[in-house]
């Protein structure tokens, strides 16, 4: 009996998996792999976050596999050898899987189809990752969009999504099945347990994801162009780690805010799936442009930025990194950060810009800190969003274009709710002195408990100066 490896790699389900579901029209049996191979990602193996998460998110998948009489074959290794010797162990002559589009992934994989394919193996690799391909949209010029909004107009001319696929209710085993490491082995959990604020704030896995999904469905998307950009409130889908594992598929979450919008019939609620679906554009747009400019992980888009007077400032580095850069709003997202694995987009959003332009380091540095903390870690929209915050992307937000920090905490949130609940020392500032507690009297600061300088800092900079020194810095490279 033929036999076929499906390789799992950033598709962690069983539904809408089109490598496993080709593999099961191929007939035969299968063999589901996973085989650990981080040195295999080049300069971004994966970071402590998603190492936490991805044990977990296998762990689940092992579930969902032995409940539909399978399994999943954990490996170690060089992943041309590994996959050799399974398909040895277990006669497969045949390999399948969802494309990655990293660059050290695509480099791999196609070294690694060609060699399979010399040895007498059949193949194959399917989009299970993104609505859309790279190579299917391009400019009238034929050239790879670095704009968004023509970007995403392309993709709502091109064809509909196909509808998502049901998981399979049985996989055939095959006669004997390979050697497994134990999940453990692969030493994806921290030695010290500092995971335990990721434990009460997530649950890896498809039916973690599925239960997201529902819950936005259900009580977030019709608030949603209202409450994206409120940290204070629960008003985004928090899909992101789901989509980042392949825990849940973008068509899938496509489809089913289309269909609930068209079912309800409410303007409001048409308006909410237009405002939502564009934010996966922008997942897209972010993997359109990985895979065009591969280089853009480590270098800006924008040549002239690889000349900027950038700073190095470790000190400040590190207290942007634990929260304790004296700007409210900016310590409320790192503390997120450090706790959940996660921060809100507003907040991602401002305490990028406060790291290059305030504090004028390189957008790298602020990247390298999200991968490793990120428990979403993404390296397609990781690095847009930084390139996009330092200006040097695509359709990148201007440099000149600074976030002031108090502004962004008063606007969004107004009340400081969201500050309260991440820097519980400011707990009992009032709202007028929250996100400024530099500026209240030390009256009104004594009778909050807040000692500026020993139980929250003093600001690490003066936004109007540190602004001014942004620009002065932008002028350089213009001549």
């Amino acid at each position: 009996m033929k036999s076929t490896l499906v390789l799992f790699r950033h598709d962690l389900r069983l539904d809408d998996n089109p490598a496993l579901l080709a593999a099961i029209e191929r007939g035969g049996s299968i063999v589901p792999v996973f085989v650990w191979s981080p040195e295999e990602e080049g300069k971004w193996q994966p970071g402590s976050a998603s190492r936490w998460w991805l044990h977990h998110s296998l762990a689940s998948l092992c579930q969902q596999l032995r409940s539909l009489g399978s399994n999943l074959v954990v490996r170690r290794g060089n992943t041309f050898t590994e996959l050799q010797r399974v398909g040895e162990e277990c006669g497969a002559d045949a390999l399948f899987w969802n494309r990655r589009h990293e660059p050290a992934i695509v480099e791999r994989d196609t070294t690694l189809k060609l060699a399979l394919r010399e040895r007498g193996w059949t193949v194959q690799s399917f989009n299970g990752q993104l609505l859309f391909e790279p190579t299917q949209l391009r400019t009238r010029g034929g050239q790879p969009f670095q704009v968004f909004t023509p970007f995403w107009k392309a993709c709502l001319a091109h064809s509909e999504p196909n509808e998502p696929q049901p998981a399979p209710g049985r996989l055939p085993a095959p006669k004997a099945w390979p050697q497994s490491e134990p999940l453990e082995a692969l030493r994806l959990l921290p030695k010290i347990d500092w995971a335990s604020g990721m434990r009460a704030a997530w649950q890896p896995g498809s039916e973690g994801a599925e239960r997201r999904l529902q819950r936005f469905l259900e009580e977030g998307l019709e608030t949603y162009p209202t409450d994206r950009d409120r940290p204070d409130r629960d008003g985004v889908s928090s899909l992101s780690p789901h989509l980042r594992f392949g825990e849940i598929s973008p068509r899938r979450v496509w489809h089913e805010v289309k269909k609930l919008a068209a079912r309800a019939k409410r303007a409001t609620l048409d308006r909410a799936a237009e405002s939502y679906l564009r934010e996966l554009g922008w997942r897209e747009f972010g993997h359109h442009l990985l895979f065009h400019f591969p280089h853009t992980t480590d270098a800006p888009l924008r040549a002239e930025f690889a000349a900027f007077p950038w700073h190095d400032r470790p000190s400040e580095v590190k207290a942007w990194q634990r929260g304790q850069t004296g700007y409210p709003l900016v310590d409320a997202g790192m503390r997120q950060l450090w706790t959940t694995g996660w921060m809100h987009n507003r907040v991602r959003m401002v305490v990028a810009s406060f790291l290059v332009k305030d504090l004028l380091v390189p957008w790298q540095t602020g990247a390298r800190w999200f991968w490793d903390t990120l428990v979403d870690a993404d390296l397609a929209n990781n690095t847009l969003g930084w390139q996009w915050s330092a200006g040097c992307g695509a359709d990148a937000a201007p440099f000149f274009r600074i976030f002031n920090p108090v502004m962004q905490g008063e606007r969004f949130d107004p009340l400081g709710e969201y500050v309260r609940r991440w820097v519980p020392e400011l707990g009992q500032l009032a709202a007028p002195w929250l996100h400024r507690p530099w500026t209240a009297s030390p009256a009104t600061l004594a009778e909050a408990g807040v000692e500026l300088g020993k139980t929250y800092p003093f600001p690490l900079v003066d936004h109007d100066e540190a602004r001014k020194r942004a620009l002065a810095a932008l002028e350089k490279i213009k001549k």
